[in-house]
């Protein structure tokens, strides 16, 4: 029997309640963030290779007057990705790689600091807290290297201030959707929940139109809607879920399937008899996910359903219908994973315990997958092709739970949590 402490609690259990600690958080982010950092600089498989060898020359490129990307010329991505890749510049272009993970760092550090709170450290913040950094963790270095590392920070904290700050909530959607497309997302789903929905949607549309404003002030013309065209372009990148097929067929030794390098889009293809309508295929698809999680969410909402309990599965089920009828299937969309499920977390830990774990196996499978063994799916290995299935399994999984906690949260209004436990329409904010 374990020996109990002078106020009571066992020995053997001192070292779990120093993990709720705030010290021990803190010390686990920066052990976290500094294995990723390490890992983007020194792992093999190039992991920081779209920073160093696409952002860099587009920052240097625009720094030394010759052309400004999505301003002078089209671009894949929304105009303000341009500002943290100007930032990274900061230190010097010989540190451009260690500057860009040091501000992605500090941008979660930042958002870290929201979650964990100012006040009494709730067992709920300590879970999405540790969850994040397991997920992080799982994930590998493309949790930090590239765009979409910029985006979550924005993502998370428009999350937690959604049910209390909705119009700051727009602001950090909005401007994440202008980074990279995906936090439009969430704002979709903040729309739809919110009361005030058109004061949420009237700030994104101004901001939006202050945006667009200025890069035509600077001469963009429509170069600024050009990562919409960018994208229409694009063939089946070998990671996304409509490639899994192709995939399959290679393996099982089809000479009319490979896999191609596109030096205009800089990824890995799958080309043959199919592949061009299935990438046709992929953005109506993708749409129809959007639209029927939408409907439920409207449904439920109609219905009486609170706005804590609808907004995370709604948020997750736009994600993940975002992730699988993308033709890209990027490892790094894995991070847009983390925002709904930080604040399902935070609201519901037990309801939320099957799409966090599903959640981090997802990253587990994608750090096997990118980048130390890449080779091995662009070669069609069995058993990484495998790998990248059992992942698209794990996408179908929180689509589908999404859809189900959306039937059931428009079935009855929820009774109010028991003691102790956050109400779900209550704010959350700062100060807590």
């Amino acid at each position: 029997m374990a020996r109990a402490e002078p106020g009571g609690a066992p020995r053997d259990r001192r070292g779990i309640r120093w993990l709720d600690r705030r010290a021990a958080l803190w010390i686990g982010f920066l052990a976290v963030h500094g294995l990723l950092i390490w890992l983007n600089l020194a792992a093999p498989g190039y992991p920081l290779g779209d920073v160093t060898g696409v952002y860099k020359f587009w920052a240097t490129e625009a720094t030394d007057g010759w052309m400004r990307i999505g301003i002078d010329a089209p671009w894949v991505y929304p105009i303000l990705a341009f500002a943290p890749m100007t930032a990274a510049l900061a230190l010097g272009p010989e540190l451009y790689g260690l500057t860009w993970l040091l501000l992605a760092s500090g941008l979660n550090a930042v958002v870290f600091g929201i979650l964990l709170g100012r006040g009494r450290l709730a067992r709920t913040r300590r879970i999405a807290a540790w969850w994040w950094l397991v997920f992080l963790a799982a994930l590998g270095p493309i949790a930090l290297g590239r765009i979409d590392a910029i985006t979550v920070p924005f993502a998370i904290t428009g999350m937690l201030w959604a049910l209390g700050r909705p119009r700051v909530a727009a602001v950090l959607f909005t401007i994440g959707a202008w980074i990279k497309v995906w936090p439009g997302a969430l704002l979709l789903a903040l729309a739809i929940v919110a009361p005030r929905r058109r004061e949420v949607l009237g700030v994104a549309i101004g901001l939006s139109a202050g945006i667009v404003g200025v890069s035509l002030l600077a001469g963009s013309g429509l170069d600024v809607f050009g990562f919409i065209g960018e994208q229409t372009g694009r063939g089946l990148q070998v990671e996304a879920g409509l490639a899994v097929p192709f995939l399959w067929a290679i393996v099982g030794g089809s000479s009319d399937h490979s896999i191609y390098y596109d030096r205009q889009i800089l990824t890995f293809q799958v080309n043959g008899p199919g592949t061009e309508f299935a990438a046709a295929l992929a953005t109506p698809l993708m749409l129809v996910g959007v639209a029927a999680v939408s409907v439920l969410g409207v449904l439920a909402v109609r219905r009486g359903g609170s706005a804590g309990r609808i907004l995370v599965p709604l948020s997750l089920g736009l994600v993940t219908a975002l992730m699988l009828g993308n033709k890209v299937g990027s490892p790094q969309f894995v991070t847009w994973l983390a925002a709904p499920i930080v604040l399902g977390l935070l609201l519901r830990p037990r309801r939320l315990a099957l799409p966090a774990s599903v959640a981090v196996g997802i990253a587990v499978l994608t750090h096997l997958l990118y980048p130390y063994l890449y080779g091995w799916l662009l070669i069609a290995d069995p058993a990484f092709v495998l790998l990248l299935t059992l992942k698209i399994v794990g996408l179908l999984v929180l689509y589908a739970w999404s859809i189900v906690e959306l039937v059931r949260a428009g079935r009855r209004r929820l009774a109010g949590p028991p003691a102790g436990r956050p109400a779900e329409s209550r704010p959350l904010t700062l100060e807590e």
